[in-house]
Formats: structure tokens, sequence, C-alpha cells
């Protein structure tokens, strides 16, 4: 767990999350530092971890950014409330609507195929010396997937299966990944043909790596869009610090020390969203109930 450092932004004068914050302070609810985590691919860990020290700094409270623990256990802990605030994927977000996880915004990516809203894709991708060009040739092949809580990885893939009509068992044989990076090193060593990386993830990896990756990837066909993974935040959090939270996410981008984390992360903004944003994500995993990827 680090403990992540008190931003340094430019003076500025008291906002409404400031003020509906205030209010919180004295409460039994308000925590003493808020805990931050994320459940999404590593390579945007550092970023998080900036962000919540932005957040710290703006709303006046220390924050930790827990990183050193396995991502189930991180999951336990935001569900019971040890850890407060978290970024996780949007499928497993559905399955907490009846916890006391609450959503706080989206990410907007930037990227023309973004359009400005809290949405992203998976990313079929091939070697770039690959004879396959389109999803129906990877019938019978190698195929990766990162876990299967995955929206990107597994849950968009079994709904596409299930809609485009090519069959139960399609591929030949699947591969657990574990994660998405180990996905795409997986097709560049020819361990397996293909694999849906999030796009998110891919925009990261190409922005840290680009000469690592350049030239040696194709993509056969995106899937989505689906709704971002969400921010969410455990209900334990004081009521007007979970506004004041809100508040200052989907602001960041006004604030020019926000600016610069966002495109360290090639993020444009945090949007605002509601439950209903995810019922796509609903949608796609009861159309792909039954679904089997490999015989």
């Amino acid at each position: 767990m680090s403990n992540a450092p008190s931003g340094r932004g430019e003076p500025r004068t008291p906002t409404v999350s400031d003020q509906r914050y205030s209010s919180t302070r004295g409460s039994s609810e308000a925590p003493a530092r808020l805990r931050f985590t994320s459940v999404q691919a590593q390579n945007s860990e550092a970023v998080v971890a900036s962000i919540a020290s932005y957040l710290g700094d703006r709303l006046g409270l220390p924050v930790d950014f827990v990183d050193d623990v396995p991502w189930p256990e991180r999951e336990r802990m935001l569900d019971a409330g040890e850890i407060q605030v978290g970024w996780i994927c949007g499928l497993p977000y559905t399955w907490r609507v009846r916890s006391r996880i609450e959503l706080l915004a989206a990410p907007v990516m930037r990227g023309s195929r973004y359009e400005n809203r809290p949405v992203y894709f998976s990313d079929v991708l091939v070697r770039h010396d690959s004879r396959h060009r389109c999803f129906e040739d990877l019938r019978g092949l190698r195929w990766a997937y990162n876990e299967p809580h995955s929206h990107s990885g597994y849950n968009v893939v079994r709904y596409h299966v299930a809609r485009s009509g090519v069959g139960q068992g399609f591929f030949g044989k699947l591969v657990e990944s574990g994660a998405h990076q180990e996905s795409l090193r997986m097709i560049l060593d020819g361990e397996v043909d293909a694999s849906a990386i999030d796009s998110m993830v891919l925009d990261r990896e190409l922005a840290l790596h680009p000469e690592h990756y350049r030239g040696r990837l194709r993509t056969l066909v995106t899937l989505g869009p689906s709704p971002a993974p969400p921010w969410v935040v455990h209900q334990r959090v004081a009521p007007g610090l979970r506004v004041a939270l809100h508040e200052a996410l989907t602001r960041m981008h006004t604030t020019r020390e926000g600016r610069a984390i966002l495109e360290a992360g090639q993020t444009e903004r945090f949007a605002a969203v509601t439950d209903r944003d995810y019922d796509p994500i609903r949608e796609m995993e009861r159309v792909a109930t039954g679904v089997v990827l490999s015989a």
C-alpha cells in the first residue's frame, strides 16, 4: 500500500465540493483518511494513484492507494468498506447494485472513436503478419482472455459469439491469461492466435511502449462500444463526502493539475453516470448466458 502524496495544485477558491464536504467534518462517518484502489489493468495504477492524490488534495484528506494485495482481495475490501473508493470493471459493478457500492463517475477517454462519451471498446487483435482477416477466421484457433469476470475480455466476446451465429465451441483452445497485457504478450510470442483487448488498456500500452508494439499488431474487429468502467464509492463514506468526490472528479479537467493527470492517462474528463447507463452490459450478459467459447 502506498501513501499517495498530497498534490500541489494551483491556488483556488472554495468550490461547492469544498462547502458540502466541510459539512461532514466531525461526522462519525467521515474517515480519517480515504483508501483508494484499482481493479483495472496494472498499467493504469500510477495514474489512478495520482488521481487519488489529487482528490485528497482537493478535499483536504490524506489518502492511501492500495496496490499491494491481489485484485480479488481489493474487491473484497471495497465491498466491505475497508477501501472506500475504487475503479472497477462494469460487469462486476452490475452484480453489486444491491450492495453498498454506488457510482461516482466514469472516464471519457481521449480519441475520436470515444466521441466524448464514457464508453470503451474491445479490440480483437492478431499479429500483424497473421493470415486471418475477420472474426470467423478464428474458428478452431487459440484464444486468450484475461479473466472470466471481465466485460471487455470475456463477456462481450461471448455476446458477440451469441449474436453473430458462429456457433458454440467456436475456438479450438481457451487460455486464461490473467491480464490484458499478458494476452498481448501471448499474441506477439505466438502462444495464442488472438484476444479481445480493452481499448483503454491498449491505448495506455501504446502510449507507454510505442516502439514495442509498432507494426506488430492488427485489429480484426472492434466490439462495442460498452459503458466505461466506473469509479465507485462505498456508502460507508458520508453522503456529503460522496457528493464532494463526485464533483471533484467531474470537474477535474477544469484545473491545470487535473488536466495534466488526465492527459497522462489518455483521459479527457470524467462524466456523471447512472445505474441505467450499465444496462447494456446486463443485456449482453443475458444474451451471452449459456455460450460456450471452446468445445
